[in-house]
């Protein structure tokens, strides 16, 4: 799969551990949260680089002790309409102040990409075909006003009023 983040597509030095495979003491790998959360202890003393693959739905709580232990939190889109990755993202940023890499695996679409980053994600994991043909010629869109609130420039004073309203 080919990896998009900051405009371009680099090499992804990551890769996933499968069920039942042993991780490599040299670390680069990505790991489910069942594989950690019962090996974990075979990385105690460890500074090998390991990231975490997080499915829709997990509660942030399961696993918030050990985010200074990630470099990589890839929180997956089984499908396109799922959305509840996109609010994972933001409380990793926001309310437990991650700062490692938050990359998108699974089903991304390049019409995501601008309200993932906007979400706190910066990296992607390009499978769907139209979508890599898409950034490979013309890059991600560029929007520069929004509406909603995100990382980025939201729409001016006095748009909308009616949506601006104070608590």
């Amino acid at each position: 799969m080919a990896l998009w983040k900051n405009g371009a597509f680099v090499e992804d030095q990551w890769r996933e551990i499968e069920e039942g495979e042993d991780a490599p003491p040299a670390g680069h790998v990505i790991l489910s949260l069942d594989w950690w959360t019962q090996e974990k202890a075979a990385f105690d003393g460890s500074n090998a680089p390991l990231g975490l693959r997080i499915q829709p739905g997990t509660p942030i709580e399961s696993y918030a002790d050990d985010l200074n232990r990630f470099e990589v939190i890839a929180l997956a889109f089984p499908k396109f309409g799922d959305g509840r990755a996109f609010s994972t993202a933001r409380l990793l940023r926001e309310r437990y102040n991650y700062r490692g890499q938050i990359r998108a695996v699974g089903d991304v679409l390049i019409d995501q990409i601008q309200m993932m980053e906007r979400c706190g994600f910066d990296a992607f994991e390009i499978s769907d075909p139209k979508t890599e043909k898409l950034l490979r010629e013309r890059g991600a869109p560029a929007y520069t006003r929004f509406y909603q609130p995100g990382f980025g420039a939201e729409a001016g004073a006095g748009t909308r009023p009616w949506a601006r309203r104070q608590a």
